[in-house]
C-alpha cells in the first residue's frame, strides 16, 4: 500500500504512514490530469514548430535565404 512521509519540523521526527483510500483516488487522479496536461503542452509545441517551419518554407518560396526568413520569425 502506498505511503506519505510526515515530517515534524520542530523534532526532526520523521513518520511513515499508509495512504487512505480517499488519498490514493486522488494521487491517481493527479496523476492522470497530469499526464494529460503533459500530453496538452506537447501538442501545443509540436504545432508551434510545425507551424513555424510552415512559415520559414513560405517565406524562402518568396526568396528570401533561410537566414533571412529566420530573422523575421524568431
Amino acid at each position: 500500500m502506498p505511503t506519505k512521509l510526515i515530517v515534524d519540523c520542530s523534532t526532526g521526527e520523521t513518520t511513515e504512514i499508509e495512504l487512505t483510500a480517499e488519498e490514493i483516488v486522488q494521487q491517481e487522479a493527479d496523476a492522470i490530469k497530469s499526464a494529460e496536461r503533459k500530453a496538452q503542452e506537447e501538442a501545443e509545441a509540436q504545432a508551434k514548430a510545425e507551424a513555424k517551419a510552415s512559415a520559414l518554407a513560405k517565406l524562402e518560396a518568396l526568396g528570401l535565404t533561410e537566414e533571412e526568413a529566420a530573422a523575421l520569425i524568431s
